[in-house]
């Protein structure tokens, strides 16, 4: 068991979270219970998430994806008030962190996408947000545009929407998971020959092409699995907790 607020404090020790301008606060979003034995971790705060951890009888809910997102209407009404209202009742805490656990060097979503493809990673892009949270470096073996897809699909479990922006194989990459189509050109300017995030745009399609390299859209959701994932692992190792990852099926 440990207490809420000493979770807390290491939680926003180790992923540094006073470094990020970010997008939604990072740490505690709704308050619970203060002893916490058990966490449910996953990608997203949705309804089935929130319900899967008070079914679990669950003390903490982790995700990547959380609430009070910037610009967001903030009545407590419709779909919000389920939501919350669902939590308050169980008495669980929602402790939610985005940026920080995107950019973390160990246990991050980039990270964590280049150990499950096998992307040896050389150095960092991407610093709008106060740390750069892309990646990029080169794969053991020089591959196929195909061959590189159907190793997205086999250890993502997500068929990606692959850009051929340009026709040669693939050894160098950057990656930035989740909605980072916008990290393209910055991508294309390493000098890679292959940029992989979670989601596209429609002027994704012509920056690639023109740009000339290839482009793979593999899933927001299937991208960020990885990072809670692992810090829900270092969690219960650290304090003897039991966690559990639920995977709410998510196709984007």
């Amino acid at each position: 068991m440990v207490q809420r607020d000493e979770l807390l404090a290491y939680l926003a020790e180790i992923l540094n979270v006073r470094a990020f301008a970010d997008y939604a606060p990072n740490g505690l979003q709704v308050e619970g219970r203060a002893d916490i034995k058990k966490i449910v971790t996953g990608v997203t705060a949705c309804q089935a998430l929130v319900d899967a951890a008070a079914e679990r009888k669950a003390d903490a809910l982790l995700v990547h994806h959380g609430y009070f997102w910037k610009g967001e209407d903030a009545c407590i009404v419709g779909m919000k008030k389920q939501r919350l209202g669902a939590l308050l009742a169980a008495d669980i805490n929602l402790l939610a962190y985005h940026l920080p656990l995107d950019a973390h060097p160990e246990l991050g979503n980039n990270t964590q996408l280049a150990k499950l493809l096998g992307l040896q990673q050389e150095g960092v892009f991407g610093s709008e947000t106060g740390i750069p949270i892309g990646q990029y470096g080169r794969l053991t073996q020089i591959l196929s545009a195909e061959a590189f897809g159907k190793l997205l699909t086999r250890k993502l479990d997500r068929k990606p929407l692959h850009i051929a922006g340009a026709s040669g194989d693939i050894h160098t990459v950057a990656w930035c998971t989740g909605a980072a189509q916008s990290y393209l050109e910055q991508a294309a300017a390493l000098g890679v020959d292959a940029f992989v995030t979670g989601e596209i745009s429609e002027q994704t399609v012509h920056v690639a092409r023109e740009l000339g390299l290839h482009f793979f859209s593999a899933g927001h959701h299937a991208t960020e699995r990885g990072g809670v994932q692992a810090l829900g692992t270092h969690l219960a190792a650290h304090f003897g907790l039991a966690v559990e990852f639920v995977d709410i099926d998510n196709p984007v």
